[in-house]
């Protein structure tokens, strides 16, 4: 039995998983038929609310890189602090360097981090309490974990709860506070992995996942949906797996406390990592399946348009007579008297960020004139400005305006994890705006520049910062009522399917008879119920956002306000591409803001050259009382020459061997490491192959390959 228990555990996530995937496959692909109908009924008979005013950068980050510097980072290989120098390209990744010289040369990092379901930690307190509440009965302290003991007094966690967490350490407050907002960028901008330009396989996907968690009893916000798909169905099937391997593994770890938690962070990071592999192969399949039958599906579709539509309004109406007095009933005494308050809460730190974004607008360009006044050139601050939206550090008053959002007293009824859902979101439209107002002042100004010349800039720039704030107001309006009314859905929603689908779901099957077989893959049942649901809703929802709009509450545009179009050619301005201020009006185009310095010795070839030209967003970090960049060697860290790296055939070992020891007390096992790397892509995969001697005879399966 002992045995069976471990064999069980060892090859657990690959049932588990193959299980979780089979289930959404099977959704996904209802959804997929469903979402394909929705596309092609819309561009056919078109919609869509209010036209934006600003103008929309199609690639904000070309030939951009967001930040590079050097820092500690503890390894746990060697439970020593050794200094790298990170680099973060326009993918949000963070990429680790031995220093600053390897990566001049463009030598292959020594590791990357996707930060999608990282929180940034500054206290060591905030993450020793993380910490305990992973592993139930394994308590930590201040103090009792050797491997956490900091170099400095300015800590910087990576924290994530099942795969593998990082340690940093800067010199002084003001790099913290620095790193703090640039890693803070990197996961918002890794959380928001669904592009909304995908209008088939985003809804697909978020709605087979919303409906796999439903079937599992799971209604309301979900932190872990976030980064691409492979990582949130991973997150899905860890959802379920990891309290299961937790309560398995957690009574057989033994040693001291930091021992304990560290091989259990090992063991779940190796777990997560073979989960992910799995999710990402067999996603990639069904997605092609998805996209090998989308063709016939289309052309099923548009034959049979409206015989679809009119069999769909006739099963809709059907399932409205059985749940609607039931959802009014619901709406009437659950959600109708919250509906003013959840709004409220929403509206006002959204719009004191929304507010301040506007304020640092305003001010970049006051700044601007008066540079441009005082030293008679604009291009150094315009490359500065152009990129002001993706300035973690000069956007964080914004984000931190919005971070005060708070459902307390809601969460618990309506099913609300935590309002970091929203908040994200939040930041992530401002980060929009923002960039949307810098990008329509870029191509104003340019466009006026080349008609007018250079005389008298100061009123030029007045001119065209006066028409962009303007649009700016609209916009916001317009993006903060969307955001409202789709946050309160989401708060609403599930709540009501969760009442609701004792009573209404049983009765659905009787409904399905009702709809052709050839239409079968585009009306679905269970769509049209939550419809239903969300129509009874939504009307309430509306009418309190409408009366916010009326009564001017945080300068709100009512419905009816159109802006008028002052601009009838400025549509075309963005088809235009990003403006080279420096080159057009500066000569010789100047490294921005701290960007990276060009490659010494051997870094060669085209990917050398476009890193010496990328311009960095975020300006190095200065010592405080010093005019020289941080250092490779600005603190003097207790270590040993040639430690390996943190992503080690070492580690790798340990970790298998943790796993093991954990669960084959009396078994022998042999290991086998196998490096594989990949020149193009510059990553290593690794190998554990083992062999387990079990006292209770031969496995069936003797051998076994784990791959990272």
């Amino acid at each position: 039995m002992v045995a069976k228990t471990a064999y069980d555990c060892c090859f657990c996530h690959a049932a588990r998983t193959t299980e979780v995937m089979g289930e959404f496959g099977r959704l996904y692909e209802q959804q997929y038929a469903v979402s394909l109908f929705n596309k092609v009924r819309f561009d056919i008979e078109g919609g869509g609310g209010p036209q934006p005013q600003l103008l929309h950068r199609k690639v904000p980050l070309e030939d951009k890189s967001i930040f590079s510097g050097s820092l500690f980072q503890y390894l746990e290989d060697n439970k020593k602090w050794r200094n790298r120098f990170l680099f973060i390209p326009d993918s949000y990744n963070i990429n680790l360097y031995e220093n600053k010289a390897a990566y001049d040369r463009c030598l292959h990092p020594k590791g990357t981090i996707n930060c999608a379901g990282y929180k940034v930690l500054t206290s060591l307190d905030q993450y020793l309490e993380l910490l305990s509440n992973s592993l139930p009965g394994v308590k930590a302290k201040v103090g009792s974990s050797p491997f956490l003991k900091c170099v400095t007094q300015f800590p910087l966690f990576l924290w994530h709860p099942y795969a593998r967490h990082v340690y940093f350490c800067v010199a002084t407050e003001k790099e913290q506070q620095k790193w703090h907002a640039v890693l803070q960028d990197c996961v918002r901008h890794s959380n928001d992995g669904l592009s909304e330009e995908n209008k088939i396989q985003t809804p697909a996907f978020t709605d087979a996942v919303r409906l796999h968690r439903q079937a599992q009893g799971h209604y309301g916000t979900w932190e872990m949906m976030c980064g691409v798909p492979p990582q949130i169905l991973s997150n899905l099937v860890m959802e379920g797996l990891h309290p299961e391997l937790r309560d398995l593994i957690s009574p057989r770890l033994k040693g001291k406390l930091h021992d304990r938690q560290r091989n259990w962070m090992l063991i779940s990071d190796a777990v997560y990592s073979m989960v992910q592999g799995q999710c990402q192969a067999q996603y990639e399949a069904m997605l092609q399946r998805c996209e090998g039958a989308r063709s016939s599906l289309e052309a099923s579709i548009r034959t049979d348009m409206d015989q679809i539509i009119t069999s769909k309004e006739h099963v809709t109406n059907k399932i409205r007579a059985v749940v609607l007095p039931k959802a009014e009933k619901l709406l009437k005494v659950s959600i109708q008297p919250y509906i003013g308050s959840i709004l409220d809460a929403l509206m006002e730190p959204t719009s004191r960020g929304f507010s301040e974004v506007r304020d640092v607008f305003f001010r970049e360009l006051v700044d601007m004139s008066k540079n441009t006044l005082n030293e008679g050139t604009k291009e150094t601050h315009m490359e500065k400005i152009s990129m002001l939206a993706y300035h973690p550090v000069k956007m964080q008053s914004c984000y931190e305006k919005v971070e005060q959002l708070s459902l307390e007293g809601l969460q618990q009824r309506f099913d609300v994890s935590s309002p970091s859902v929203f908040v994200q979101r939040a930041q992530i439209l401002m980060r929009e705006q923002m960039d949307d107002a810098v990008y329509t002042f870029e191509q104003i100004l340019h466009q006026s520049l080349e008609a007018q010349g250079s005389e008298d800039i100061c009123k030029t720039i007045q001119r065209c910062q006066d028409r962009v704030i303007k649009k700016f107001d609209y916009d916001s309006s317009t993006v903060r009522k969307r955001f409202f009314r789709e946050a309160l859905l989401q708060i609403f929603i599930p709540y009501m399917l969760k009442q609701l689908s004792p009573s209404c779901v049983s009765e659905l099957p009787r409904f399905q008879e009702l709809i052709f077989e050839d239409f079968s893959r585009f009306i679905l049942v269970e769509n049209i119920f939550e419809e239903v649901v969300l129509h009874s809703v939504m009307k309430d929802i509306m009418m309190a956002v409408k009366e916010a709009a009326v009564q001017r509450r945080h300068n709100l545009y009512r419905d009816s306000i159109v802006l008028s179009n002052s601009d009838p050619s400025l549509h075309l301005l963005g088809e235009n591409p990003s403006i080279d201020w420096a080159g057009q009006y500066g000569g010789a185009p100047e490294e921005t803001d701290g960007a990276a310095e060009e490659a010494e010795g051997d870094g060669v070839g085209g990917e050398s050259h476009k890193k010496r030209r990328m311009k960095q967003v975020v300006s190095m970090i200065q010592v405080e009382g010093s005019n020289s960049v941080l250092g490779e060697s600005c603190l003097e860290v207790p270590g040993v020459d040639d430690i390996p790296e943190e992503t080690s055939s070492l580690s790798l070992a340990l970790c298998a061997q943790t796993l093991f020891k954990c669960l084959f007390k009396d078994a022998s096992y042999h290991f086998t490491v196998i490096i594989t790397h990949n020149h193009s892509t510059g990553c290593s995969h690794y190998s554990v192959l083992f062999h387990i001697v079990s006292p209770f005879g031969p496995p069936p399966f003797p051998w076994h390959t784990i791959t990272w």
